[in-house]
């Protein structure tokens, strides 16, 4: 049996991520990862190594499903759930979802579009290699559908960080 590891952050930034994982993930989509660090943070449960991009700001959407009385109800989208394996980048077919989470439905149509062959990940779990010839499909792709930060959120940041560097 495994033993947990509970000091593992459970939520990072994208430049953490590369920090941690980036040794062997080329410069070009170190920089195109980072593209997303101003809208995403990554989130991962007991692996390390499993992490969903959301939203900073944890946006929820209107979602009928889930509800067995058919009452509506607000969660918070998944844009995606990156996979580091042998120093390998993967985008999964499926995102978690749960109470609080569901999959955007553009994490369907990157992972379609993505011509890398599928490959068991771990039990359960599908992927994609992400590499040069599709990180900037999948980038841009989520840049589309994911909100870009409130000006609420970037008065807040800006006590932090200087806002020309956030932007």
């Amino acid at each position: 049996m495994m033993k947990k590891n509970y000091k593992m952050k459970r939520t990072i930034s994208v430049k953490q991520f590369v920090v941690e994982f980036g040794d062997s993930i080329s410069k070009h989509m170190k920089q195109r990862l980072l593209e997303l660090g101003e809208r995403c943070i990554l989130n991962r449960r007991d692996e390390s190594h499993i992490l969903d991009f959301r939203h900073v700001e944890h946006i929820k959407y209107e979602c009928c499903c889930g509800s067995e009385d058919g009452a509506e109800n607000k969660k918070e989208y998944a844009y995606g759930q990156l996979v580091v394996k042998e120093g390998n980048l993967y985008l999964t077919q499926d995102c978690v979802e749960n109470e609080d989470i569901m999959q955007s439905p553009v994490v369907g149509e990157i992972y379609s579009v993505i011509s890398s062959p599928e490959v068991q990940l771990e039990e359960g779990i599908v992927g994609k290699m992400i590499d040069e010839s599709n990180i900037d499909y999948v980038i841009d792709n989520i840049l589309k559908v994911c909100p870009k930060v409130s000006a609420e959120h970037m008065a807040i940041i800006a006590k932090y960080v200087t806002v020309d560097s956030a932007k």
